[in-house]
């Protein structure tokens, strides 16, 4: 069984006892979170499509860590200005492991 949630802006399709990187949460590791705003539920043939959500549905998870990804840097210039900037940056993440998905 699969389903499709809605989360920090992005859709993930997501299974039981998979787990994925997905934007900041304020949660702390060891909590349950609750998904309510499920896209679609996708059963073997069976395919529960919703308009924009199905009603009912939920993806329970439970918050595995919270931290940063690794640092990408950002290097602005304009050429013959003498003008270079350098920044860095690590976005934050929670990584969540799906427990359970209701219809």
């Amino acid at each position: 069984m699969h389903a499709i949630i809605v989360t920090g802006g992005k859709q993930y399709k997501v299974a039981e006892g998979e787990t994925l990187f997905i934007e900041k949460l304020p949660n702390e590791a060891g909590d349950q979170v609750v998904f309510n705003e499920v896209l679609a539920i996708l059963d073997g043939d069976n395919a529960t499509i919703g308009t924009p959500t199905v009603s009912g549905a939920a993806v329970e998870a439970k918050v595995v860590k919270n931290g940063k990804g690794k640092k990408i840097r950002i290097f602005k210039y304009n050429p013959k200005k003498g003008y270079r900037k350098r920044q860095g940056h690590r976005q934050p993440y929670t990584k969540v492991e799906i427990t359970k998905i209701s219809a």
